[in-house]
């Protein structure tokens, strides 16, 4: 049976306390039914009968996911069919203010996560869940699956001495967790006031990868293009920390890594060596088009999962970046700050969560 999505299923789901409410509603590009009919549609849909809509959000990389890369922000703009505010929290704010939150009565969250702490979305739910305990707003969560299946968890717990907007609560890298039950664990760890209401999704099971829900995959960003992306990034993120391109500017993004003075022969060989479980790297050299080393030729690998069971993404992406210390020790280096808004911290440690020599000595 294919995963049912509460979207699709709002009129036998939308809590009846909440008929005739106010709603605002945070959602992107992958807030899409099974039909692959934007929430937006749905939610105008249901306009004057469920809830009245009064004002739509949007998280990093835009309501529209129309900005590339981190710290590229976007400004709030007036709905051009509906006429009604789309609130950035990726901008001026991250947390929605008093002013936005005035004419609501609920918010509803719908985004897709892909499982890693680093993924900003999940932070973007955690500031609407403290400030809707603030306002006295209810919070109505719309549960997705978690993509890289709710089974695995991998990675440190983030130390809160290293709180950043890639990390505000104390969870693995690899968490999981589906947005909603992150929902309940902010709600009943921080925010014990917020009302917050959880609309299921049926027939998910934990071990499910998301080609096995029978949904259509849309990226929730534009750098995360297929399930093969979401699978590594929660180590390959981590080369974001570094000088070595994690593959943005390129049709692989998090799949292939590199950097002109890699010999990509040696580096799979060293890599190739640990027998690491589940993964292959095949020497690979790709020219970005934008961020890192934009123009230059690169050499490095390509990650092939070839068990994704066995594959530990985390602990893969921590001994590439040993493996490139140890080859090239005066060319790698640590990437500065800023990094997502923290402005001290080295962005690696901002990642991991934690102090550079937990993991890196």
């Amino acid at each position: 049976m294919p995963v049912a999505l509460p979207l699709d299923h709002l009129v036998e789901l939308w809590p009846e306390k909440f008929r005739g409410a106010r709603i605002g509603a945070l959602l992107h590009p992958a807030s899409i039914s099974a039909k692959l009919e934007h929430a937006s549609w749905i939610l105008e849909r249901h306009n004057g009968d469920l809830f009245r809509l009064s004002a739509f959000f949007g998280p990093q990389h835009g309501f529209l996911g129309q900005t590339q890369d981190n710290m590229v922000e976007w400004k709030s703009y007036e709905h051009p069919r509906l006429h009604i505010p789309v609130y950035s929290l990726y901008g001026e704010h991250r947390e929605p203010i008093a002013e936005m939150l005035t004419d609501l009565d609920v918010l509803l969250v719908d985004l897709q996560d892909v499982g890693a702490r680093y993924y900003t979305f999940i932070w973007t739910v955690y500031l609407c869940v403290r400030a809707c305990e603030k306002a006295r707003i209810q919070v109505v969560v719309l549960d997705r699956p978690n993509p890289i299946n709710g089974v695995t968890i991998e990675g440190p717990l983030l130390d809160p001495n290293y709180k950043s907007f890639v990390g505000l609560h104390p969870i693995p890298v690899r968490h999981g967790k589906t947005v909603a039950e992150l929902a309940l664990q902010f709600r009943n760890e921080v925010f014990p006031d917020c009302g917050l209401s959880i609309l299921p999704m049926k027939n998910w099971e934990r071990q499910m990868w998301f080609d096995q829900t029978g949904l259509p995959w849309v990226m929730p960003s534009p750098n995360m293009p297929t399930l093969d992306t979401a699978t590594l990034y929660p180590g390959m993120c981590l080369l974001e920390g570094t000088n070595i391109s994690e593959g943005r500017g390129t049709t692989r993004p998090f799949e292939i890594f590199g950097a002109p003075f890699v010999n990509a022969e040696a580096l799979c060989r060293e890599l190739n060596a640990l027998r690491l479980p589940g993964v292959f790297f095949r020497e690979n050299y790709f020219q970005p088009t934008f961020h890192k080393f934009a123009g230059e030729l690169c050499s490095g690998a390509q990650l092939h999962v070839t068990d994704r069971n066995a594959f530990h993404p985390f602990q893969t992406g921590v001994e590439i970046i040993r493996a490139l210390r140890k080859l090239y020790p005066k060319k790698f280096a640590w990437k500065q700050p800023p990094y997502e808004y923290e402005w001290k911290r080295l962005p690696i440690e901002v990642l991991i969560g934690g102090p550079i020599e937990s993991l890196f000595g």
